[in-house]
């Protein structure tokens, strides 16, 4: 909690700070400047109601947190073309009657964020080679994380990447939380649902709860997390919350609680009974446990939950302020495989600048 009261503040701050820079920097503009003449208070106001008007078109079309994101990567470009353009007055020693900084501004922004949309609202394939001494012979999962039904897509669109995975011809498809959050409605998360029985795998669909699938709010998105898991197990996905079992007689497939939930178990109490012989995979939604996991026999851990970052470089932010073990990515810990996806879809904003949407598939042999 510590962390996102410090992420909300910070953004309210610099949103604050920001609002007073761009009213004063947009005024520059020689049209303003012109339309305006002399009156310094007339160019301010000028430039805080083209702030408000874009800033309230965004927030309908989009949200309004979404809209706060556009305005802080604005500000951040704009802070940096107007360094750039100190720093040559200062050597060029000459003046500009072209406003190019602002302008430079906007451009880099519309580019860099339409980017970022793209990458967050298309879905790419992230390939994984694991090998293993244990006798699996071969694995074929796909696995997916951080759907959040109706953030990018709805259970429409959900059931049309379902297709997608469903060409991949997988063994099992494991999905390690987040599959809903609060902004999912009824007929979405039931299409969805309906949407993974048609996969055809032959090991089935596993699910392990993230910290959004219960909600938050109650049951104010038109749905109860009984009714989530009612509609999961009526479409054959297998829910594990803090629970293993042995499939085919070949390999573990085990589903942690989310770690937000006080009473989830410890790693090394979950597994004590298994067999280590056999090969054991681990769904945990967040990646945060690891050292812990890596003390047990536990041979592959997939996790998502961090969205890959979202924003660079916020993509190393979480590893530094210890909140995840991992960001993104795979990682080998005292001989345990440790995958982190950065979702296949979002919540709540809509732009990866540091990563991208993806489902993931992982060969064992």
């Amino acid at each position: 909690m510590g962390i996102w009261i410090f992420i909300l503040v910070a953004v309210l701050a610099a949103t604050g700070l920001g609002l007073v820079y761009m009213t004063t920097a947009i005024g520059r503009f020689s049209l303003i400047k012109k339309a305006a003449g002399e009156r310094g208070w007339l160019r301010r106001l000028v430039s805080f109601g083209i702030i408000a008007v874009v800033f309230a078109f965004f927030s309908i079309v989009m949200s309004f947190v979404n809209a706060v994101m556009i305005f802080l990567h604005v500000l951040l470009f704009w802070l940096i073309f107007d360094l750039i353009g100190l720093i040559v007055k200062k050597f060029a020693k000459k003046s500009f009657k072209l406003y190019w900084q602002g302008w430079c501004a906007m451009a880099a922004s519309v580019v860099y964020l339409s980017i970022g949309y793209y990458l967050c609202n298309n879905v790419w394939v992230t390939t994984y080679q694991l090998t293993t001494d244990k006798n699996i012979d071969h694995l074929h999962v796909v696995m997916f994380a951080d759907s959040h039904i109706c953030a990018t897509f709805d259970g429409e669109g959900f059931a049309e990447h379902v297709k997608d995975i469903n060409d991949e011809h997988p063994d099992i498809v494991l999905i390690p939380g987040d599959y809903v959050d609060d902004g999912t409605d009824r007929d979405s998360m039931i299409r969805a649902c309906e949407a993974l029985g048609t996969i055809d795998a032959k090991y089935g669909v596993w699910f392990a709860y993230g910290n959004h699938d219960k909600g938050y709010y109650g049951n104010s998105r038109g749905f109860s997390s009984e009714e989530l898991e009612a509609e999961l197990i009526k479409n054959g996905v297998h829910i594990l919350e803090d629970e293993y079992e042995l499939i085919d007689d070949k390999f573990y497939i085990v589903g942690r609680a989310d770690k937000s939930f006080e009473d989830r178990m410890e790693m090394s109490e979950l597994i004590k009974d298994i067999d280590p012989e056999k090969y054991i995979l681990v769904m945990d939604h967040q990646p945060a446990d690891y050292d812990a996991e890596a003390a047990t026999e536990a041979d592959l851990v997939v996790s998502g939950h961090t969205h890959g970052g979202q924003f660079f470089p916020v993509t190393h932010l979480g590893v530094l302020m210890r909140v995840n073990d991992r960001t993104y990515g795979y990682e080998n810990r005292n001989g345990t495989d440790f995958i982190v996806t950065s979702g296949i879809a979002d919540w709540e904003i809509k732009f990866k600048t540091g990563t991208k949407s993806e489902y993931v598939i992982i060969d064992i042999n």
